[in-house]
């Protein structure tokens, strides 16, 4: 694994993790993920900084070590490692680091200080910084800005103004594995297209409950000539480092209320989510779906426990609309389905129109349940329907008539 040039002082260094593991032990990474860190020299004679570091996942360690040396670099002779980000998929190394480099100072914010303290137990060569403080290397300078809760309390990103880097960490990242390229112009549109997804997919996993701290950063940041953002996840943007930023500006409005007499945030498309024990519930979707596509709306659909829940997440962060569909399982919702809901809260699934459907057996009881469940959810509904057993005719024809008018409400 070679170093990739930034400029002439900057290089990108990275490693490519394909595992079967679940990140953060939760969400799948199918097409992998990146772990980027940068090399950040001053001129002759100048320092070294090393920005972000990694956990050994998947031989990184041995790939970050085969980068350094490409340019001539070694763990050993970096000056001051600096640590946007203290979550351990990009400081589990430390006690590594520190072994082979006890010379180096280790820079993060106040609170990342106190992580670094707890988590590795160093106390030794840190050094705090916050907004507007500036380290100089040496003919290069560095500027950090705290950004806290994108996606953790002590955050903060570092800028290199001579080239216009942004190096952002979790922020403006992506899952997803590099190969041998980090830039966006190396990538074909086709490959684009499925970063574009795994995008989504991270920033609604990982990010979005934090979208009103990204809105804040953003306009922290929105000062500075950004010419290109090197985040430790995903590719570095030189060519287009807008579409980017754009894209996280547009995924932190789907959490946003829509103002009076504004557009819903998200977009014009439904999310049907469902779960059936033995058809009944399906057959009444079925009916729904009927309903959506006489109306007009563009939908995805997915079946749970079946899908893993981190894709649901992604395309019902971005819709508009929703469609629950789920029978009642021991007089409460469908467990599976539960899940999801409890997950849609820790994500902040915001305002969103829903329409409830489901079977039951010998009692019904999943809406009562339901209920409760979106109330934090701050969710408009189009009015639920259940059935016992199987659909009828007439129910169906209700069914697809909801459909239809959830349809109608997302389109406007």
């Amino acid at each position: 694994m070679k170093a990739h040039t930034i400029s002439e002082l900057v290089h990108c260094l990275h490693a490519d993790i394909k595992t079967t593991d679940l990140f953060e032990g939760i969400w799948p990474i199918p097409q992998g993920v990146s772990l980027n860190a940068y090399l950040v020299r001053g001129g002759p004679g100048g320092k070294t900084a090393l920005i972000d570091l990694f956990k050994d996942w998947s031989g990184a360690a041995g790939q970050f070590e085969e980068a350094l040396a490409s340019v001539g670099s070694g763990f050993d002779q970096v000056d001051y490692l600096i640590l946007n980000h203290l979550e351990p998929d990009h400081t589990g190394w430390l006690g590594e680091f520190r072994r082979r480099n006890p010379r180096a100072k280790i820079i993060s914010t106040a609170k990342g200080i106190n992580l670094i303290k707890t988590f590795y137990k160093e106390d030794d060569g840190l050094r705090a910084v916050k907004d507007g403080d500036k380290l100089d290397l040496g003919g290069l300078e560095l500027t950090f800005f705290e950004t806290p809760n994108i996606h953790w309390p002590e955050t903060m990103v570092t800028w290199e103004p001579s080239s216009g880097t942004l190096f952002s960490c979790d922020a403006f990242g992506s899952f997803g594995a590099l190969g041998d390229r980090v830039f966006d112009d190396e990538f074909s549109g086709a490959e684009h297209a499925l970063f574009e997804k795994e995008c989504l997919r991270y920033y609604a996993n990982i990010i979005s409950s934090f979208s009103t701290f990204v809105e804040r950063g953003m306009a922290k940041l929105s000062g500075l000539d950004i010419r290109r953002v090197a985040p430790s996840h995903g590719m570095v943007w030189r060519k287009n480092p807008k579409t980017i930023m754009d894209r996280y500006r547009t995924y932190a409005s789907y959490s946003r209320p829509a103002l009076e007499g504004a557009e819903p945030s998200g977009e014009r498309e439904i999310a049907v989510i469902w779960g059936s024990m033995y058809g009944n519930t399906r057959r009444g979707l079925d009916a729904v779906i009927r309903g959506i596509e006489a109306g007009g709306a563009p939908y995805s659909v997915h079946q749970v426990p079946n899908e893993d829940v981190s894709y649901v997440l992604a395309d019902a962060f971005k819709s508009r609309g929703l469609v629950l569909a789920m029978p009642t399982y021991e007089y409460a919702m469908f467990p599976p389905m539960a899940y999801v809901l409890d997950i849609f809260r820790r994500k902040h699934i915001f305002h969103k129109t829903a329409l409830r459907v489901g079977s039951w057996g010998w009692v019904g009881g999943a809406r009562k349940e339901y209920e409760a469940a979106i109330e934090a959810l701050q969710w408009e509904s189009v009015p639920s329907m259940e059935w016992a057993g199987a659909p009828t005719a007439e129910e169906c024809r209700v069914l697809e008539d909801r459909g239809r008018e959830l349809a109608r409400i997302v389109r406007a």
